[in-house]
């Protein structure tokens, strides 16, 4: 009697598969904040021949004030000066207030004089970009900044006459002027190495300036 044998089909072989493919990071911090980390840092570390990290100038706040003045007791104009600075800074001011008593300016202490915000780590940097690339390039007749606004710590005040430079805000906005007040506080050893850190950032000083 002849026997049969039963043969068994293999199963496919599964198809390997394909390594996945690497996806490279994106960095979601703001651009000024990479260049200062990747480059930065490092360039000026070289440069002003310091000796350790901790000596490398960082830009640690960034303070925006609008003054009010004599208009201190205008009510429209501290409204429309809180808006300009929410719009431009996307935080909450803060009224900054007397603290002495000045007769001469009938000043009282307690009295309303100005507007304040204080900006740290992403919008920092993302408000100083917007000043460098878009506001100052709005200026007319723009032909730098000044390099002799550093105080003696090496702090950099910049000046603006009124708010229309901004984008943020509309025409119906800017109808009722108002200057304000940027203030850059660095960390640093000395004045020298704080224009070092914002040339870097492209802060446009005027030519020839020392």
């Amino acid at each position: 009697m002849a026997t049969t044998t039963k043969t068994t089909a293999k199963a496919p072989a599964k198809a390997e598969k394909a390594p996945a493919k690497k996806v490279a990071s994106v960095s979601t911090a703001p651009r000024m904040k990479d260049l200062y980390l990747s480059t930065y840092a490092a360039e000026l570390k070289t440069e002003l021949g310091l000796g350790n990290n901790h000596q490398i100038p960082k830009l640690e706040k960034i303070v925006v004030n609008v003054g009010l003045g004599r208009a201190k007791d205008d009510k429209k104009l501290l409204e429309i000066a809180s808006n300009t600075v929410r719009k431009i800074t996307g935080q909450q001011p803060v009224e900054t207030v007397a603290r002495l008593s000045i007769a001469s300016f009938k000043l009282r202490e307690g009295n309303k004089i100005g507007l304040k915000v204080t900006l740290r780590g992403d919008r920092m940097y993302e408000f100083m970009d917007r000043i460098i690339t878009v506001v100052l390039p709005r200026l007319r007749d723009f032909h730098g900044v000044s390099a002799k606004a550093f105080d003696r710590q090496g702090n950099y005040s910049l000046g603006l006459t009124d708010q229309s430079v901004f984008p943020e805000l509309t025409f119906d906005e800017t109808t009722t002027l108002h200057g304000l007040q940027i203030n850059f506080v660095v960390r640093n050893v000395n004045a020298d190495h704080s224009r070092a850190l914002l040339t870097k950032f492209g802060m446009p000083f005027e030519k020839g300036a020392k």
